[in-house]
Order: structure tokens, then sequence, then C-alpha cells
């Protein structure tokens, strides 16, 4: 059996520091050729991307895509709305889950798989204040720890 590769393009910090994440899908993207280039560069952002699901569609706003330097004419939009590729029933699933309060779809990673282009959508519930706070102590401790056991092993 051939070993999976996975070589990561973006990742959404933001996403897991804002959200609750509930689900992970992965999902295809509906791509042009010069994109593909550009995103094997590694020359993509979603930090400002959103999902939405209109018509039993998917779709992902925001996702940049920079132009391939030797694309020229065939370079399309950056910003352009983006088709993604779920399965009908994952689809209705997202639907149903995200029209209740609170929830929302969001991307968390893009990558290669395989060699075919995949982004990683997830179902979120959004974080109040005081779960953000609670989280950034957490990783202040953890990195406190951390340093005391680094000064422990010096000595």
């Amino acid at each position: 059996m051939a070993k999976e590769e996975m070589k990561l393009v973006a990742n959404n910090k933001k996403a897991y520091h804002d959200y609750f994440i509930e689900e992970t899908y992965e999902a295809g993207m509906v791509l042009h050729g010069t994109e593909v280039k550009s995103l094997r560069l590694g020359k993509c952002s979603i930090k400002e991307a959103f999902i939405r699901i209109e018509n039993g569609e998917i779709y992902i706003y925001g996702m940049h895509v920079s132009p391939y330097e030797k694309g020229n004419i065939f370079n399309k939009d950056p910003l352009r709305t983006r088709k993604l590729l779920l399965h009908k029933q994952q689809i209705r699933k997202l639907a149903g889950s995200s029209s209740e309060k609170g929830y929302t779809v969001v991307p968390l990673k893009v990558y290669f798989s395989n060699g075919r282009a995949k982004i990683e959508v997830g179902l979120a519930k959004g974080k109040k204040l005081y779960d953000k706070r609670q989280d950034i102590a957490k990783k202040d401790q953890k990195r406190e720890a951390e340093k005391e056991l680094k000064m422990k092993l010096r000595v």
C-alpha cells in the first residue's frame, strides 16, 4: 500500500484561536492550472477566508492564491470564489449544523494529498472571551513548565 504524502500549503491558526472545532472534513477544490502551480509554490492565504453553503453547493470566499509568475494571461483573480467538492450528504449535514446558533464552517488548512489540492474545513462553534483567556493561560503554563524542565536539564 502506498504511503500517503501530505504537503501543507496554508494553515489557519486564527480559526483554532477563535473557535472550538467540532468536526473536520476533507474537501477538494475546483482550481485552474496556474492556481495549482501557485499552490505548489506555497503562495496561498486562508486567514481572511470564509465558507458559505448556497443552493446545495459549498464555496470558499476570500482565499487568496497569488498569481503564478509565469502564468501571464492564464492567471485568474487571486480572490475569486472557489467551489469546494464534498459529498452531498456531507454538505447537507454542514448546512443543517451551521444553521444552528453559534455554529459556522471555517477553512482550517490547505494541503496536497497524493498530488491533489485539498482543503480541510471544520464545523466550528465560536469561543467566548473567557474561553480564549483560558486557552492563553494553559499555553503560558505549558511554556513555563517546558522552560523549567530545560533549566533542570542544563544543571
